[in-house]
């Protein structure tokens, strides 16, 4: 099968290569996916690159979700039947016209959801919900979250104002808040302007913000602080700017904020199987009713790579890049 490899950490355009692996066969509990359609996350990138909390062995096959049919049952596997839908996440090693995943892994995906939701419908909606419930989150609150142009600052909203949630999505440009108004998301802030922390306590119509969601670090972590109420609780989520979150200690020290991490791969990991899945209904409920719009901007083949990892970290996307075997 083809596939896509690194076999050094670095430049994702300059190491990502196509290549060929024999096709996997497999194993007890796992099944054989012949994959239509995987993203290229951004902690996909930071794995290529060797910055990811954890690095994979090398060579490796890039990807880490992907929407594709059930091709091969492993020994003691009967579902989903041969030709399924199905979505997964993991370290699958996506980047292919095939990959394994252990059968219990599965989401099946209903008739009705796109292809270009469904190869998304797993880790950063996912993500996004504990976010919110390790947050605390309740009916009422505000939350204020910046690259919410993205697949998880989308699904965020989508969820939190399904729950009753109020959130403040801040994007960089005016452009990228007149886009979220079109998919029905609002109290779109655009960074550009000046002061966007003071607009968005304006959003929120005067209600406390008590809790922020950081996507970017660098400079934008010290302006969410300036966004939050006294007593507030900012969530760092990621670092799209690749730089150190900077900020005045006055804003936590006079504001008694707190600062918390989450990382998905431990946050999954020590989440009981039910709670998955109750919170993977929620997002398919969502998904099937509309609620949720997540798109790809454009899918290459797996010989562009070096192409697709350029689009990916291109500015001002309004989808996800993909690869399409």
């Amino acid at each position: 099968m083809r596939c896509v490899v690194h076999e050094s950490y670095g430049d994702p355009a300059e190491v990502l290569r196509l290549g060929e692996r024999p096709l996997p066969m497999p194993g007890p509990g796992e099944v054989r996916i012949r994959t239509l359609l995987s993203p290229i996350h951004n902690h996909d990138l930071w794995k290529v690159r060797g910055q990811y909390g954890v690095k994979p062995a090398l060579p490796a096959i890039g990807g880490s979700e992907a929407v594709g049919l059930v091709d091969a049952h492993g020994e003691g596997v009967t579902a989903p039947p041969l030709g399924a839908r199905v979505a997964v996440a993991g370290d699958a090693g996506t980047w292919a016209e095939c990959f394994l995943a252990p059968a219990r892994a599965l989401l099946p995906v209903p008739e009705g959801v796109p292809d270009a939701l469904a190869c998304q419908l797993v880790a950063m909606p996912i993500s996004a919900l504990m976010a919110i419930e390790d947050l605390d989150a309740k009916p009422g609150d505000w939350i204020v979250q910046n690259a919410a142009g993205g697949a998880v600052g989308k699904t965020l909203a989508a969820l939190a104002t399904a729950r009753g949630i109020g959130v403040v999505n801040v994007v960089r440009t005016h452009e990228g808040a007149a886009a979220l108004t079109a998919l029905d998301i609002g109290n779109a802030v655009a960074e550009e302007g000046g002061d966007w922390p003071a607009r968005a306590r304006a959003a929120a119509g005067g209600a406390s913000i008590l809790f922020g969601i950081d996507s970017v670090g660098g400079r934008a972590t010290g302006d969410m602080l300036r966004a939050l109420s006294h007593g507030g609780t900012l969530m760092v989520f990621g670092a799209m700017s690749g730089e150190d979150a900077r900020f005045p200690p006055g804003e936590v020290i006079f504001k008694e904020a707190k600062i918390v991490g989450f990382w998905a791969v431990t946050r999954m990991a020590r989440t009981p199987a039910a709670d998955r899945a109750r919170m993977a209904g929620e997002i398919v409920a969502l998904a099937r009713s509309g609620g949720l719009k997540l798109g790809v901007e454009r899918a290459f083949g797996l010989a562009d790579c070096a192409a697709a990892a350029r689009a990916a970290t291109a500015p001002g996307r309004r989808g996800k890049v993909a690869f399409r075997p």
